[in-house]
């Protein structure tokens, strides 16, 4: 994409369908002239009169609690300096999205319009009673470290610039595993910081309570490093001037065991990293380009340890490891401000984590077989679940133990199971697709790339690096499209019927009809069908020229899987051929099978289709919970078309004990724990969080699936093809475009499994 095709993306992005990226949703009912009176007049007096009689009910009756104001006066507004209030919005509300879908905490963004510390500081203690806690943000310095000093000091809420603290707290837990790994005392290393803004100074307070002497650190700043007989350095900077002669970079690195970086790209190369000390850490978190190419650092140096500020590199210090995480213990203990002790309880809280068993759920995002502590693996992925009943609960003991607390947890275990259910879905499973995707990107063919929107997702899965796509269509009509959409790639682009694809298509007709000639194909016929682009695809897949392929955008699912069924495998193992679709719900995904192809399925094809939604869902690190729903329970009905569905949870029990699957069970116990364990305590589910329906027909899990979709606006990914032998996926007639991308994704997921089958 060209940089005017991007640049209306991102416009497209933040103004449509609606402007900005957060709103206001209301969390009681309103439905009726009862609600309305409670929620205003004249039911509203009665919590305003009982937090007049104690203010603290302020907590008890509003959303004070939960509740964080991102401000800023857009002075330092990432890296596009001082651009005003307003153009800083679109970043505020950007941050509010992270802690909304990090931590779901609500966030009021808030742009002020002035530049005196005085009125910015008298600005936001004013609104402060409004807040639970106040994150300053994209504010520059040394305004910022007296904004923030003083509000600490003056208000009785948390108060944090995460400019200046989020990537101290995040490599501060890094620093701790890069030393164990390193055998080094924190004591004993001579670090080296490039840079000397806001976010370095932090760095550096917190690497000095880690341990790290003051006398051990060179800092530099764009001037050169920082000593003792330089008058313009601020207060905050002069702590770490040193009483030497002005030194190079170079210099300063050469015999050094730690380099910070927090300055600008390339400024360190090959020679400097071989003047450091052995097993030397290196933290190069300028963005988007780190002071040294995390590249040229492996190849340079393979005892170096190394994090950067990039998701595509190991070790990412990334803020959003931070201070959601950090914000939500401080509220749920009602803390009167961020402490240095929480601080370094979420340093320690990360740096622990990163020694813990990993998630298969966070192995699936990353396409790594077991993420295991060591030089690639210091911190947490951003995607892990862990993070906020790890961080959190740290936060909020050492708010208590600190003595800043005003609500004390009591019952640790509850609190831990409140802060899982808030998890909820925020699409986390979509990034953690995309993601995995990514890490070994496919050749997916595109089957209808002539229509606008399959070349938009087309378009969309090469640019972020998902699939590398195969257009198939009318040539004119792509590169016409491709105009339109500033789609300048050098992608593969092939019309089936053009006059130069005759080789290959008599090619694909030949071993066609080879494996159908006694099913009633022709030679003639099959050469005929291989101008079909959908039956041209499949053989592009069946014989290695693809690795996957999705179709079905401007066709009814039943006429698009006729010629998959035909050309593609299935597994050898597999009788059934099925589909399933991951819902995107509140309570995290669900998958819905059979939702596409079977439309009576007998008992031994549902107890099939369970196994491979089970094995399915097992692929995106979910562990199954399966619920076999029908309109009866436990057999209170004999009907045919219940006892069915018992009959294929009997075999299941019988034959795959270690299966956490029960039924028949009707839809509202299987979804509400507290039904199912008051009436069918015996049951395998009771307890548990149920994640995967098998529905007993097509018509119950298409229109359910549907239904979801439509009037919930619930997130939906497939149907989702299971059983075949190739990496082929099917859309619904007319998927938007972020299914298709989805699906996209799904299918390099697939093709990334067979690969690993076949090493």
């Amino acid at each position: 994409m060209n940089k005017e095709s991007k640049r209306r993306e991102a416009l497209l992005y933040h103004a449509k369908p609606t402007p900005g990226k957060i709103q206001v949703v209301p969390t009681k009912k309103y439905a009726t002239q009862r609600d309305l009176s409670l929620a205003y007049s004249p039911g509203v007096a009665e919590p305003c009169l009982e937090i007049e009689k104690d203010i603290n009910n302020v907590y008890k009756y509003t959303a004070k609690g939960n509740l964080v104001a991102v401000i800023s006066n857009g002075t330092a507004v990432l890296g596009l300096g001082d651009i005003g209030p307003e153009a800083s919005k679109p970043v505020m509300e950007g941050k509010g999205l992270l802690f909304k879908i990090f931590a779901d905490i609500d966030v009021f963004d808030i742009e002020i319009d002035t530049k005196d510390v005085e009125e910015f500081i008298r600005t936001v203690k004013n609104i402060a009673p409004t807040f639970g806690g106040i994150n300053l943000e994209d504010i520059k310095a040394p305004e910022s470290f007296e904004i923030e000093r003083r509000l600490v000091e003056e208000l009785n809420i948390p108060v944090m610039h995460d400019d200046q603290h989020g990537t101290a707290i995040i490599s501060a837990a890094a620093l701790i595993n890069a030393l164990e790994l390193a055998r080094k005392k924190p004591s004993d290393v001579k670090m080296v910081i490039s840079g000397a803004g806001s976010a370095a100074l932090a760095c550096a307070d917190l690497y000095v309570l880690l341990g790290v002497k003051t006398e051990n650190i060179l800092m530099f700043n764009s001037k050169g490093v920082l000593t003792k007989n330089n008058a313009s350095l601020s207060v905050l900077q002069q702590k770490y001037a040193q009483d030497i002669e002005p030194v190079t970079l170079a210099e300063a690195i050469n015999g050094a065991d730690v380099f910070i970086g927090l300055s600008s790209g390339n400024i360190m190369n090959a020679e400097m990293l071989l003047s450091m000390a052995k097993n030397p850490i290196v933290f190069a978190m300028a963005n988007p380009n780190p002071e040294i190419d995390y590249n040229l650092a492996i190849s340079t140096r393979k005892d170096v340890i190394m994090a950067t500020g990039r998701s595509d590199h190991p070790n990412q210090v990334n803020n959003v490891l931070g201070f959601p995480y950090i914000f939500r213990g401080a509220l749920d203990v009602r803390a009167t401000k961020i402490n240095e002790e929480m601080k370094m309880a979420a340093v320690k809280a990360l740096a622990s984590l990163a020694k813990e068993s990993v998630p298969e759920q966070v192995n699936v995002a990353y396409g790594a077989t077991k993420l295991v502590f060591g030089r690639e693996y210091i911190i947490p992925k951003p995607f892990d679940p862990r993070l906020i009943n790890v961080v959190s609960p740290a936060v909020a003991k050492a708010a208590m133990e600190s003595g800043v607390a005003l609500t004390p947890i009591t019952d640790w275990k509850k609190y831990e199971e409140e802060l899982i259910e808030r998890l909820g879905n925020d699409n986390k499973m979509v990034r953690l697709i995309s993601n995995r995707a990514k890490m070994n990107p496919k050749r997916i063919v595109f089957a209808e790339a002539d229509h606008l929107n399959v070349l938009k997702a087309a378009q969309i899965v090469h640019e972020e690096g998902i699939g590398f796509p195969v257009l198939l269509g009318d040539k004119t009509i792509i590169q016409e499209l491709k105009e339109e959409l500033g789609f300048d790639a050098d992608v593969e682009i092939i019309d089936p019927k053009e006059a130069e694809e005759n080789s290959r298509r008599n090619r694909y007709a030949t071993a066609y009809w080879q494996s159908r000639k006694r099913r009633g194909i022709t030679l003639l016929d099959a050469q005929k069908l291989m101008r079909e682009r959908n039956y041209f695809a499949a053989m592009m897949v069946n014989t290695a020229e693809a690795d996957g392929l999705v179709t079905g955008y401007t066709r009814s699912y039943a006429t698009v899987i006729k010629p998959m069924l035909q050309l593609i495998d299935k597994e050898s193992d597999v009788s059934v051929i099925a589909t399933t679709n991951m819902m995107m719900t509140s309570r995290g995904p669900m998958f819905l099978s059979d939702t596409a192809i079977n439309i009576d399925p007998s008992a031994e094809e549902l107890a099939k289709i369970a196994l491979m939604t089970a094995k399915t869902a097992q692929i995106f690190g979910v562990e199954p919970v399966i619920a076999m729903v029908s309109y009866s329970n436990f057999g209170s009905s004999t009907n045919q078309k219940s006892s069915k569905v018992r009959d294929a949870v009997a075999y299941l029990h019988k034959n795959h004990p270690e299966l956490i699957i029960d039924g028949e069970i009707q839809a509202d116990f299987a979804l509400n724990p507290e039904m199912l364990r008051e009436k069918f305590p015996f049951s395998k589910l009771a307890g548990k969080k149920v994640n995967t329906l098998i529905f007993p027909n097509l018509d119950s899990a298409n229109i359910t699936y549907k239904l979801m979709k439509e009037l919930y606006q619930t997130g939906s990914i497939g149907p989702i093809m299971m059983g075949m032998k190739q990496p082929v996926h099917i859309f619904q007639l007319g998927a938007s475009v972020e299914e298709m991308v989805n699906m996209a994704a799904i299918t390099v997921i697939h093709a990334q499994e067979k690969e690993n089958r076949h090493k």
